[in-house]
């Protein structure tokens, strides 16, 4: 069931994104050569018009490959229409931005389906801690926090993130008490116990509203998706992430879905659903931002040489291109066999 899971959540986010290039490349007028699932060698494949569908054997990506998108496929002379090459520069740049694009509607969608079956908690206070920074700055039962350094927060589970980025420096904590908006400073207190730091609060008040009332906490999901892809990747810069907090599709698979499952099943099918859905909207949010990433071989790192086209009022030489997003390539994929290894590592480590 793991395995199902799993392929299912794989197969939805990456079809979603390739299909935003397939969609915009086909209203573009650009030949898609091939639409694949996976990579590695083909499991089964079919042709229908001008595109061939593949599924292929590692669930490891996918791909929508364009006619003349490495710029070697023409030779002169050569019929150049559909070719991905000679359409104008904003078709281009619309084609490759479509599969971020399309990752986030899909979080869109699956936001909304969320929060019509979920509880979602507030950041109100329902308890301070004795002794600890929470009622020592003042803090009450029943303040509801407003933002944390300046910035808005809407969801408990964002408090939760602002702590694990924010260690033990000081925080800003701004609140409303009976109508009135205040703010105090707060120092987190390292917790044995749990092994981080804490705030001392105990949040947790339920959202009420019905129907079309709820659909804004869509927004505030996807908004803490973001959040939390931009925060990991920030402690991941900074080396402040621990080994077994990274994962690939194997940990993705084992660590994630199926302990996920596991836990899950024990209530129910919608509580599996739910749940499922959580997994697959955090990577759909996640696939978006980092193929948005200026690096070679990512869209963003093709969108950075649309834009220099647009900027020098020519393309920059497709060989020279062609070279830099194939020393991505073989970057990103010397990156996903440390990501494997160190998937076995976490489970059977």
């Amino acid at each position: 069931m793991t395995f199902i899971l799993f392929l299912l959540i794989f197969g939805v986010v990456v079809i979603s994104h390739e299909f935003g290039h397939f969609l915009l490349a086909k209203a573009n007028g650009i030949h898609v050569v091939e639409f694949a699932v996976g990579m590695g060698p083909t499991l089964w494949s079919f042709e229908k018009g001008e595109t061939k569908y593949s599924l292929k054997l590692l669930p490891l990506g996918g791909a929508c490959m364009f006619e003349g998108e490495d710029g070697l496929a023409m030779t002169e002379g050569e019929d150049s229409r559909g070719s991905f090459l000679s359409a104008n520069v904003w078709s281009r740049i619309s084609t490759v931005l479509a599969g971020p694009i399309f990752n986030f509607l899909l979080g869109g969608i699956i936001a909304v389906i969320m929060v019509q079956m979920m509880q979602i908690t507030l950041p109100v206070v329902t308890g301070v801690e004795e002794g600890g920074a929470a009622q020592e700055a003042g803090l009450q039962e029943g303040d509801r926090i407003l933002a944390l350094n300046g910035k808005k927060i809407y969801l408990y589970e964002e408090l939760l993130l602002f702590n694990r980025a924010n260690g033990g420096r000081e925080a800003s904590v701004r609140f409303e008490r009976d109508g009135q908006v205040q703010e105090v400073r707060l120092t987190p207190a390292y917790s044995q116990e749990s092994g981080s730091y804490v705030l001392g609060i105990y949040l947790g008040e339920a959202v009420t509203d019905q129907g079309i009332g709820r659909l804004k906490y869509a927004w505030y999901e996807i908004r803490y998706c973001v959040k939390q892809t931009y925060i990991s990747l920030q402690l991941l810069l900074k080396g402040q992430v621990k080994r077994d907090e990274v994962a690939g599709p194997v940990g993705i698979a084992v660590n994630v879905v199926g302990k996920t499952y596991t836990q899950a099943k024990e209530y129910g099918w919608e509580t599996v659903l739910l749940n499922m859905l959580n997994i697959t909207l955090l990577l759909t949010v996640n696939l978006g931002i980092l193929n948005l990433l200026p690096l070679p071989a990512l869209d963003g790192g093709r969108l950075v040489f649309l834009l220099l086209e647009v900027l020098r009022g020519k393309p920059i030489p497709p060989e020279k291109e062609g070279l830099v997003h194939f020393i991505g390539l073989l970057f990103f994929m010397g990156l996903m066999v440390l990501v494997f290894f160190n998937d076995l590592r976490n489970i059977f480590g």
